[in-house]
């Protein structure tokens, strides 16, 4: 790596930095001293790091305690595992002062989490961030052996959307029939475009949620694992999103595939399967009342962001509706361990372990024969899950069921989103 090279990048970023704009979102990073910062392409990581940043220059931290890089500069493209020691030489050359670190879109140099290991070893502040899951990963974790706190960075929730376009509320607020008229407006933006935050300001927001997506597809994906069956992943990745509602088994992904006249195998789908959810456009959920193997085997997949998935589907309205409900549900309780559907005799749609709530997801209750299906749902899983809170999540039906001692919450999505 070319250490002029290096020294223009640092120098630049500094004043790019200083020039950014931002809103800041409620996402502390002063908790902790190592952070890992993952999540999707563009959800936001980068500015969290520069916001951090400018709160340090804010608070007398100057540019002398501090070096940020970003690893997707084509400038470095050169840079690898090896290069972060001249890093730290040109800093300490320039300043001749331990820097707090900035490492942006980490995961592109092979090798990252054994230098993150050594900088924690010798007590720096490092904060991260990654737009790849495998940084997940127990091999990458083990490496890091508890050094750095994870956390999970989504596009805006639909309160940081509200925020961002200077909308104000409070529980008063959206019972005005005016500020609720304003609100429901913005969230029909948000339910069909999603909150990735450059987006928000834009004209053509699908046009720009469309390049996230082929930026992913072609690299994340495509390039990163080596796939040159384009049309086998495409085909994968639309089934996902016509199926957003149901489980995708590894043996139905590649019967579809192959169905389409190329060869594509169970392990294949597996494999494929692996690195769209590295990639973070698909968040997976396991069935809570299923067994070891089919946890593993068949599963939900939502895809991050209300505005991709809308990119593949027609009529989108319900599927777009569970996906929100999904991802803010994820979001907000995690992924791994604490967000289920239930599928055994009777399904619902989502249960929340931690919590003890279950969630059903409908459009519209006009209609008697469901009304009566997603009611009787929750009576029936409150027979074998405990059970503390009920919910159906409509998109703009409200009022309170009461069957028996069953209290059922039905509320408008962007109510839901912002309670």
């Amino acid at each position: 790596m070319n250490k002029n090279i290096l020294k223009s990048v640092l120098l630049g970023n500094q004043l790019e930095i200083e020039r950014v704009e931002l809103l800041e979102r409620d996402f502390s990073l002063d908790e902790y001293e190592r952070m890992v910062l993952v999540g999707i392409r563009r959800a936001g990581k980068s500015f969290l790091l520069y916001q951090k940043i400018k709160n340090n220059l804010r608070n007398g931290i100057g540019w002398d305690e501090m070096l940020y890089v970003n690893f997707e500069d084509e400038r470095l493209s050169d840079f690898t595992v090896s290069d972060f020691d001249m890093l730290l030489e040109l800093h300490f050359e320039l300043y001749a002062k331990r820097p707090i670190l900035f490492l942006d879109e980490i995961q592109n140099i092979e090798g990252w989490e054994k230098f993150a290991r050594r900088v924690a070893d010798q007590k720096y502040k490092a904060y991260i961030t990654g737009s790849n899951a495998h940084m997940l990963s127990n091999e990458i974790q083990t490496t890091l052996g508890g050094r750095f706190y994870v956390k999970e960075v989504y596009p805006f929730s639909f309160k940081e959307f509200l925020d961002f376009n200077g909308i104000n509320y409070s529980e008063n607020d959206i019972l005005v029939t005016e500020k609720r008229a304003l609100v429901k407006n913005r969230f029909s933006e948000y339910f069909f475009y999603g909150g990735f935050p450059e987006s928000i300001s834009l004209r053509h927001k699908r046009d720009y949620v469309n390049g996230i997506f082929q930026k992913i597809f072609l690299g994340d994906i495509a390039a990163r694992y080596s796939i040159n069956n384009y049309h086998a992943l495409n085909v994968v990745i639309r089934k996902l999103a016509e199926s957003i509602k149901q489980p995708m088994s590894f043996n139905r992904i590649a019967n579809i595939v192959s169905s389409t006249g190329v060869k594509f195998s169970v392990n294949s789908a597996i494999k494929y399967m692996e690195y769209i959810e590295n990639a973070w456009l698909v968040l997976p959920i396991d069935n809570i009342a299923s067994k070891l193997v089919d946890k593993v085997t068949n599963k939900k997949y939502y895809f991050t962001d209300n505005g991709i998935l809308n990119l593949f589907l027609v009529d989108a309205q319900t599927s777009l509706l569970e996906n929100m409900v999904a991802v803010n549900l994820i979001r907000n309780y995690g992924k791994r361990d604490n967000v289920f559907f239930y599928h055994n005799n009777v399904e619902v749609d989502f249960y929340v372990s931690d919590m003890q709530q279950a969630y059903q997801v409908s459009y519209s209750l006009s209609d008697k024969d469901t009304r009566c299906r997603e009611i009787n749902a929750l009576k029936k899983i409150n027979k074998v899950l405990p059970v503390k809170e009920f919910f159906i999540i409509t998109y703009d039906e409200e009022e309170l069921v009461v069957e028996g001692d069953l209290i059922i919450n039905v509320i408008p999505i962007w109510k839901w989103l912002i309670s």
